[in-house]
């Protein structure tokens, strides 16, 4: 049983350790890539504590909900060091900046971001900042946030097991592709975390991320033939996005 706690402790550890950029006071006992993928959904929850917190703390000092939104997504910018905003704006460019898969990969290995990558990104914060600004104004702060952060990890674990890496090296090749178990066990935890976190406004919310999913998997697997690190990252964006605006709809 001990045993069994260590290994759980350190697939959290290292999920926070690939998913974010907070320090972590912990000394792994050995690399579990993609079988610790169950518990990305809590180093989401981590970071949506973090975000929630700064919006709490902005609207009781008297600042608007929207400005406390904005605070909102900038924590979780700098928790996670804009990683799966990257990985939206890298992807927009490569699936529809170019005519084959391999000029696809080509350009989402570029650095600079195109008109494709700099529309999603702009979209993609805008439609979060509205669902927060208008969530936070009918005084639902915790739970949504909390809830969309735990629900929009798992998909990118499902990203990895559904598809094979679509480039040698990688992240995506480095972490593995999670077993069956893996991504059941991660997506229980999920679904517990937001409902623990929004009551039965979570469910809605879960199947609108289970549909992204679906859909991006389809999407990803037709342009590139197979996932990468940027991928995963637009499908945590993307889910985001729907389970946010699922909660407040």
């Amino acid at each position: 049983m001990p045993h069994l706690a260590r290994s759980w402790a350190d697939d959290v550890a290292e999920s926070l350790m690939l998913l974010t950029r907070l320090p972590v006071p912990w000394r792994l006992a050995a690399p579990r890539g993609a079988r610790a993928a169950w518990a990305w959904p809590l180093a989401g929850a981590v970071v949506g504590l973090l975000a929630a917190g700064v919006a709490a703390g902005a609207l009781a000092l008297g600042l608007a909900p929207p400005v406390a939104a904005a605070l909102a997504l900038a924590a979780q910018a700098l928790a996670t060091g804009g990683l799966h905003e990257d990985g939206l704006s890298d992807s927009a460019d490569g699936l529809w900046g170019g005519a084959t898969p391999e000029r696809r990969l080509e350009i989402m290995k570029d650095s600079r971001i195109g008109s494709y990558g700099a529309l999603a990104l702009v979209l993609g914060l805008l439609i979060r900042w509205s669902a927060l600004a208008a969530l936070f104004a009918q005084g639902a702060v915790w739970g949504p946030v909390l809830a969309a952060a735990a629900l929009s990890r798992w998909p990118m674990a499902l990203l990895l097991g559904a598809l094979p890496p679509a480039r040698e090296g990688g992240l995506a090749r480095l972490v593995g592709r999670p077993q069956a178990g893996t991504l059941l066990l991660g997506g229980l935890a999920a679904l517990v975390l937001a409902l623990l976190a929004s009551g039965i406004a979570a469910l809605g919310a879960a199947l609108a991320v289970a549909a992204i999913a679906w859909a991006w998997t389809r999407l990803v697997r037709a342009r590139l033939g197979g996932q990468t690190g940027d991928t995963c990252g637009a499908a945590q964006q993307l889910s985001e996005i729907a389970a946010l605006l699922a909660l407040s709809a």
